[in-house]
């Protein structure tokens, strides 16, 4: 038996709470903040650990079909999609140094995930 991290609030592994965020994509999106701030007081992780920790977040979203999203303008509903790189792992680097750029803030702003029934709903019926 090994000593694995768990979340000091629920109790899961890193694995666990990683698929835990990807089920939530079915319903959601997914705020990067969420995943910071599960890591950073979840599991207590210093930095070098955090990175890792959002890095397999990301990718595990990305590899689930989630795309990297913001809220629209100012008085405007829904997301729009944003292009960070042509592949997963392009991607995942470019929002992770564009967070830690920012502070490594983990506040509701910035990028989110979606799956496209959250971003490009289908037209409503008339």
């Amino acid at each position: 038996m090994t000593d694995e991290l768990r979340d000091k609030f629920y109790g899961t592994t890193i694995d666990e709470q990683i698929d835990q965020t990807c089920v939530e994509l079915q319903r959601d999106a997914v705020g990067l903040w969420q995943i910071v701030s599960f890591g950073r007081e979840g599991f207590n992780m210093p930095s070098d650990a955090l990175i890792d920790y959002v890095r397999r977040h990301v990718l595990a979203l990305l590899d689930r079909g989630a795309r990297p999203v913001v809220a629209r303008e100012t008085g405007k509903s829904g997301w729009k999609l944003v292009h960070y790189g042509n592949d997963s792992s392009e991607t995942a680097d470019a929002i992770i140094k564009e967070w830690l750029e920012e502070g490594a803030k983990s506040d509701a702003g910035g990028v989110w995930f979606a799956l496209p029934h959250i971003y490009d709903p289908p037209p409503k019926r008339s």
